[in-house]
């Protein structure tokens, strides 16, 4: 039976989940890996430009990210079942580390090159696909899904934080000292992330053995998302935002420098404006937001998003332009929080890990935006491309009404 949005009442109310002591570990893990990549992408952003002059190459690094949620999404959500949580979690921060470790000593040694940051950028794609099945399926599970909604606006709006300090810090970095400032301090907030992953206490069994391989368990997982236009739609939005949303941050830098001439100091502190709004539209989700308002919240959060992508890139300055990131920042915090929340809301327990994954999979279809907009912006300009995106964004949007219709319908429990 499809699961639903609205919490059933409770004798007693569940702790606040900063009460609870795994959350503050999970919470800890997500903010080091959300910053170490606000930090890195801007470094890396810049690098490529400065090295190349290619607006496609640098969007193609930010598809690289991406793909391999695509490609390892639904496999991971099923393979996430068969081993302890914390285990896959320590798995992800030690590849993570590694891989800024490696970066750090290239840089250090004067031998970087594009095809190193491309690697990385893939190896820390697929960290990042294991993120939803892993890390906030636990966080889940450690709060309870009364709390599911205000934990994980917690948890996104340190994602928010770190998107207004990533991208400033890793600016005064780049102009300091140069990339490799950037991948000693992913190397350090790596090493907090690894202490908060050794103190979890959470265990959960893995799931028993029932002979069905990996790809019979995924059919099971599409099966219930067929069976539920709720997930059917809430999976769609996801599709919408990462094809015709998300790509255009990999060309903030790119225009920052070629259409208002700015140094890496100010592109960092332009680049963090849309976290800023991200991190008060969070703060204020937290405090104010209700469950029966998350599915207007996450489709009204995508469609501010689009058209200030839109705005960013016709503002007559830098200022107004950082005016427009404020605002695909505030945006960005209803489709964010409401998006891992309605999914795990909305699909039974007993196969959440693999809906969780699917997830993944639609986040990773983002590589299809960053091709089009890399190709858009070697032939008109990156100006031209994020403004023509961000409108084709909500004509489709408008467009597929009917398929996402249904997540805005109100239904009466949460499942357990």
């Amino acid at each position: 039976m499809e699961g639903t949005i609205r919490a059933a009442p409770a004798a007693v109310a569940p702790p606040r989940p900063f009460a609870v002591r795994d959350f503050r570990c999970l919470w800890a893990v997500g903010l080091v890996v959300f910053l170490v990549r606000w930090l890195e992408m801007l470094a890396v952003s810049l690098f490529i430009w400065q090295a190349t002059g290619s607006a496609f190459l640098v969007a193609m690094m930010g598809m690289l990210r991406i793909l391999p949620m695509g490609l390892f999404g639904a496999p991971l959500g099923v393979l996430a079942e068969r081993v302890q949580p914390r285990t896959a979690l320590l798995a992800i921060v030690l590849a993570s580390l590694a891989t800024s470790l490696a970066l750090a000593l290239l840089s250090l040694a004067g031998a970087l090159a594009v095809w190193h940051l491309a690697v990385a950028s893939f190896i820390n794609g697929v960290a990042w696909a294991a993120d939803n099945p892993v890390r906030r399926m636990m966080i889940g599970q450690v709060v309870g899904p009364a709390r599911m909604g205000e934990a994980m606006s917690f948890d996104v709006g340190s994602n928010n934080a770190s998107r207004m300090m990533g991208p400033t810090v890793s600016g005064l970095l780049f102009a300091a000292v140069g990339i490799e400032g950037t991948f000693i301090t992913s190397v350090l907030l790596y090493g907090g992330a690894l202490i908060a992953t050794l103190l979890l206490r959470y265990r959960t069994a893995p799931a028993p053995a029932t002979g069905e391989g990996v790809l019979a368990r995924m059919g099971e997982g599409l099966a219930v998302v067929r069976r539920s236009p709720r997930l059917r739609g809430t999976l769609l939005v996801t599709v919408l935002f990462n094809v015709f949303g998300w790509p255009f941050t990999s060309l903030v830098p790119v225009v920052a420098q070629d259409r208002f001439a700015l140094g890496a100091e100010t592109t960092g502190l332009l680049a963090s404006m849309d976290g800023v709004g991200a991190f008060l539209g969070a703060l204020l989700m937290a405090w104010f937001a209700r469950p029966a308002w998350y599915a207007r919240l996450y489709v009204g959060g995508l469609a501010l998003y689009l058209a200030m992508v839109s705005g960013f890139a016709l503002a007559p300055g830098a200022v107004a332009a950082g005016g427009a990131l404020f605002l695909v920042g505030f945006g960005q915090s209803g489709f964010s929080i409401m998006q891992a929340t309605l999914v795990y809301l909305l699909a039974p327990p007993e196969v959440r890990m693999r809906v969780l994954g699917l997830l993944s999979v639609c986040i990773g279809l983002g590589p299809i935006g960053f091709l089009g907009l890399g190709l858009l912006a070697d032939s008109f300009g990156a100006t031209a491309a994020c403004a023509l995106t961000g409108i084709a964004g909500l004509l489709v949007l408008a467009l597929t009404l009917p398929l996402w219709r249904a997540i805005l319908a109100r239904e009466e429990e949460t499942p357990a």
